[in-house]
């Protein structure tokens, strides 16, 4: 068993509560299935979010899904004067007997646009 970095983005199209929930949990359990985990594979999360979110904890949204004791941690993302707004991130440290190069990681909605150079990227069918 090797521990394994999964990565993930997402954009809300809107500041709101329930939006940034639903949207974190979408990322969560579209980088789960694509790489066969469960909750108990997750060693911990970090989640960044760009400054012009303020709804609500990124990490509220795993708690939600039973991340319970797993550590989380919510930070936020540098200000680079071209970077995308409201994008939250996360790197999923994990147990997993996948080889690296068959990790894959979820970009969804407007983020898919960050990381056109990995060659695994799952995008939200709702983007395709």
């Amino acid at each position: 068993m090797a521990v394994r970095a999964v990565r993930g983005a997402t954009q809300l199209e809107v500041d709101e509560r329930d939006h940034m929930l639903e949207r974190v949990s979408e990322m969560v359990l579209d980088a789960m299935s694509a790489n066969g985990l469960e909750i108990d594979d997750f060693i911990s999360v970090i989640f960044t979010a760009t400054e012009d979110l303020h709804s609500e904890f990124p990490a509220y949204a795993a708690r939600q899904l039973g991340f319970s004791d797993v550590p989380l941690i919510c930070a936020r993302e540098l200000e680079i004067e071209r970077s995308m707004k409201r994008v939250v991130r996360m790197m999923a440290h994990v147990e997993t007997d996948l080889p690296r190069s068959d990790v894959t990681h979820v970009y969804l909605h407007g983020a898919a646009a960050l990381r056109t150079d990995l060659a695994r990227v799952r995008q939200s069918p709702n983007d395709a």
